[in-house]
């Protein structure tokens, strides 16, 4: 049984021993404690320090920097590292491959010690020092007593740890920040995985529910899609917990019952599909869980496995009635493309960047017409050798298979290679002199601003390629580039792309070129 607070209260003539100040300072440290349980989640405090971020060092090795910061654990201690520390893998610790955690853990350890020569009854430690302890773990981290601050899964014969290329999906090697607690006034209670599964949720949820809202014109989808868009925006802001975590999901959860009522009612043709059924009797029992007394990391994870099951009957509904490779603003109702090939009239070149459908023998781009002249299949060494393809004096170059997403959720999977530093050339062939060039480059769109010097037959063009902004989610993009009809004066040309931002790659998966008609 918790014992109550008691404070010390000094009055004339107390005579005070060492217990009773020992006490005194107990009571505020317990209270402080306490307070940091109660008001403060636990993990790491954002803007303080260096907010303990692991980082490579950049010397292609096993060490990693932890910056300076301050955080708190599930038992309220305060957990401060004044100074960065290096910390360096020894693969020899581990069976490899392994995921191998970076945890801090609170210590304190008594200084100070001094002895009265003339009576060696009084001696003792002045002074508690608090500090902290940095390690290296197989276990995952246990939050009542340590702070995740990264996490790396290492491979046999790895030789140095890197940053992540891309933050939301670290590859082996590398950094891994997704399960770094923030601490904050309501802060991230949730366990990591919970919070990860959430967010997994939320990006099918906006998916599914932004198809029925905007192209089935389910108004009650648009409405939940509203409630999925403030549930993320307060993750990323670390305002969810379990004080509040139930309610948030028991208006999603009412929200999708709305779905079901209007399908059925307006609907009759999704509403008789059995991946229908199947979301209609998970939202039902969902609806009865998040009611649940028993709030427990259990229940809540009974609960987002309901939801899961819900979105994934629904995403595969949706997955057999949408056409493959279509996008949204086509199935609003804009003009298909005939099956000749020619595409949809009245395109603007903004849209090219998020355009997921092959691309057809004729582009209608702002009321021009653009006729398919040429394509670069990077990575097909028959593609790359009759276009004479090759990257030269390029400080780092890697190959890549990647399967991302463009803006609408089409899934497209391929093959590319990107190069830091150093340029790209290659020929285009078929072209009619006199005529501008439209080159259109797929790319992963994870690392933008940056920009490019274009090049044709060794003349320096006057505009630059500029490659603003960045997507994490949403990676695919077609970057467009127009060569103006002055520059075009053979049927074969040959492009130089030169990087100027420097510590950036560029990087290229497929190549259109479509000339004006």
């Amino acid at each position: 049984m918790a014992k109550p607070f008691k404070r010390i209260n000094f009055f004339k003539g107390f005579l005070t021993t060492e217990q009773d100040w020992n006490d005194a300072e107990r009571y505020h440290v317990e209270k402080r404690k306490l307070h940091n349980r109660m008001f403060h989640a636990p993990g790491v405090i954002p803007g303080h320090g260096d907010e303990l971020r692991v980082t490579s060092r950049g010397r292609g090795d096993l060490s990693v920097e932890i910056g300076s910061g301050y955080a708190i654990d599930a038992q309220g201690h305060d957990i401060v590292l004044p100074e960065k520390q290096i910390k360096t893998l020894n693969p020899a610790d581990f069976k490899l491959p392994q995921t191998i955690y970076v945890v801090v853990r609170y210590v304190e350890q008594l200084t100070d010690f001094i002895a009265y020569k003339e009576n060696l009854d009084y001696q003792g430690h002045r002074r508690v020092e608090e500090g902290c302890k940095i390690e290296f773990s197989i276990v995952e981290p246990d939050i009542a007593h340590e702070v995740e601050l990264g996490r790396i899964y290492l491979e046999k014969g790895a030789k140095r740890v890197t940053d992540a290329r891309d933050p939301h999906a670290p590859g082996p090697n590398e950094i891994d920040l997704r399960f770094v607690r923030s601490a904050g006034v309501a802060g991230q209670r949730l366990s990591p995985q919970l919070l990860w599964r959430l967010r997994e949720i939320v990006a099918q949820e906006k998916r599914v529910l932004a198809y029925l809202g905007r192209v089935k014109k389910i108004i009650a989808a648009q409405d939940a899609l509203h409630a999925v868009i403030t549930l993320e925006m307060l993750l990323r802001t670390a305002f969810v917990d379990h004080s509040n975590i139930w309610d948030l999901l028991h208006i999603i959860a009412e929200l999708e019952w709305d779905i079901v009522y209007e399908v059925e009612g307006r609907v009759p043709d999704l509403s008789a599909m059995d991946q229908f059924r199947g979301f209609k009797r998970n939202v039902e029992i969902l609806r009865g869980q998040v009611l649940d007394r028993r709030r427990t990391d259990d229940a809540l994870d009974n609960v987002l496995r309901y939801q899961s099951m819900a979105s994934d009957a629904i995403e595969s509904m949706l997955d057999s009635i949408r056409p493959e490779l279509e996008d949204l603003r086509v199935l609003e109702g804009a003009p298909t493309a005939e099956d000749g090939g020619t595409e949809l009239a009245g395109i603007a070149m903004e849209d090219i960047k998020v355009r997921s459908e092959a691309f057809t023998d004729k582009l209608v781009i702002d009321g021009k017409t653009w006729v398919l002249v040429d394509t670069i299949d990077v990575l097909d060494a028959d593609s790359e050798a009759a276009h004479d393809f090759v990257i030269r004096d390029a400080e780092d170059t890697y190959r890549t298979r990647q399967k991302l997403r463009y803006p609408d959720g089409t899934v497209i999977e391929d093959r590319g290679i990107a190069h830091e530093g150093g340029h790209c050339e290659f020929k285009v062939r078929n072209l009619t002199p006199h005529h501008a060039v439209l080159m259109i480059r797929r790319m992963d769109y994870v690392h933008g601003d940056y920009q490019a010097e274009i090049h044709v037959n060794g003349q320096r063009l006057d505009r630059i390629l500029n490659c603003d902004g960045e997507d994490r989610k949403y990676r695919w993009r077609n970057w467009p580039f127009v060569i103006p009809a002055q520059h075009i004066s053979t049927q074969v040309i040959t492009v130089k792309q030169v990087m100027l931002t420097a510590d950036r790659d560029i990087n290229m998966f497929r190549y259109w070129f479509y000339q004006l008609q």
